[in-house]
């Protein structure tokens, strides 16, 4: 019943959406500089336009790179593979070879991979770049099958085969537990194609660590809790009809209350800028916010085993955690190079938590560990925006080129 009365009224919504946003566009081409009365019309569109949620994948709109030394490289975003879940998204720079090969994969936490935008860019200056693209799970039949925490870890592996011996994995949020598990289960297994190093950036390897919100939420309520009052069930309008899922809308509306005096805020500036003709600064809102409202639901079994066994029991950090029936280890990673990223002020994944791989991959020598602390960011800023390409990225790449 929760998905159906959010459906209804985004339906009665979108009219009034979509005239606000052509108006919006309309008065962005007319509107003269010095046009008060007009610029606050188009801020008011603006803003009814952008109060709703989209269910589809924005664009990655990266057509060109710039390198080093000023040179323009085209870039053809290419499928490499198609699975029922997800697609292997490859950044192909046109005439550039032999660069390192990433598979940077994205989170599956009600945002497409598309937030990861700007950190595929950056990366694109000196790596051949791939991207786990996870498809809406609304629009995924039943026949499919279910999409559960081992599904992920078997589609990170067999990602890593499509890319080969020699690659580096890389994981924001959510996968770093993920990726350190397939990592795990290839080295035990001696596999060819083990990623040579492993960047976890802000992700919940032992949520025990400095606790935040987040982790404060899933522990005030038995696992019951969360089947009964956040799990429903696709309208079945959709391909995906009559699938259990966490739905996106509930998850945005999590986050956005964690702090919503800040968008609040980051409303008021965007009118604010538009109606004083200061598009540049309207225009960068604007864009976060789009990327932002477009959401994906979670799986079901796939978002309440990841309450379970990452914020509840703290399987990983406990030696307890399974894949395909067999126990993870992290000990057994001897051969990957391991760097751990946290920002100073992520309210999403305290300090700590993600440099608690550092311990559980006790057989890596020293010098095969390093840790990136970021000051003066939150979880986005890690791996987006200035400090993500000026402070952080070149730590990446120097790990990268080092291996």
């Amino acid at each position: 019943m929760m998905y159906s009365a959010y459906q209804l009224a985004s339906n009665l919504m979108n009219p009034l959406r979509f005239k606000a946003d052509s108006l919006f566009y309309w008065l962005h081409q007319k509107v003269p500089q010095n046009g008060f009365m007009y610029r606050h019309a188009m801020a008011v569109n603006e803003q009814l336009a952008l109060l709703g949620f989209s269910h589809v994948r924005p664009k990655f709109g990266i057509d060109e790179i710039v390198d080093e030394f000023g040179n323009r490289i085209s870039v053809v975003e290419e499928v490499i593979i198609r699975k029922s879940f997800c697609h292997l998204l490859h950044f192909k720079k046109v005439g550039i070879s032999q660069q390192p090969r990433v598979l940077l994969v994205a989170p599956m936490s009600g945002h497409f991979a598309t937030l990861l935008s700007g950190t595929v860019k950056t990366l694109l200056k000196d790596h051949d770049v791939y991207i786990t693209d996870w498809l809406n799970i609304r629009d995924i039949p039943l026949n499919k099958g279910k999409f559960d925490f081992d599904s992920y870890v078997r589609q990170v592996i067999d990602f890593l085969e499509v890319l080969g011996p020699k690659s580096h994995l890389m994981a924001v949020c959510q996968p770093t537990v993920a990726c350190l598990v397939a990592t795990s289960i290839m080295s035990e297994d001696q596999h060819p194609c083990v990623p040579l190093s492993l960047i976890l950036m802000a992700g919940p390897i032992d949520v025990r660590n400095n606790p935040t919100k987040v982790n404060d939420l899933a522990n005030q309520k038995p696992l019951s809790w969360f089947k009964k009052k956040l799990i429903d069930t696709v309208p079945r309008q959709y391909q995906g009809g009559g699938r259990k899922v966490y739905p996106g809308f509930v998850q945005l509306n999590a986050f956005m209350s964690m702090n919503l005096k800040r968008h609040q805020e980051s409303f008021k500036k965007l009118y604010e800028y538009r109606v004083s003709g200061d598009d540049d600064k309207a225009q960068n809102i604007h864009d976060f916010y789009e990327e932002y409202f477009a959401i994906m639901d979670l799986s079901a079994e796939f978002y309440i085993e990841t309450i379970q066994k990452i914020f509840q029991d703290c399987d990983l950090a406990k030696g307890s955690l399974t894949f395909e029936g067999r126990i993870v280890n992290p000990k057994k990673i001897k051969k990957t190079f391991l760097l751990t990223v946290e920002g100073e002020r992520d309210d999403i994944c305290g300090i700590g938590q993600t440099l608690a791989a550092q311990d559980l991959c006790s057989s890596l020598p020293p010098y095969m560990k390093s840790h990136h602390l970021q000051i003066g960011v939150g979880h986005y800023g890690v791996f987006n925006g200035k400090r993500w390409e000026t402070q952080v990225y070149p730590v990446v790449r120097n790990l990268i080129q080092s291996c």
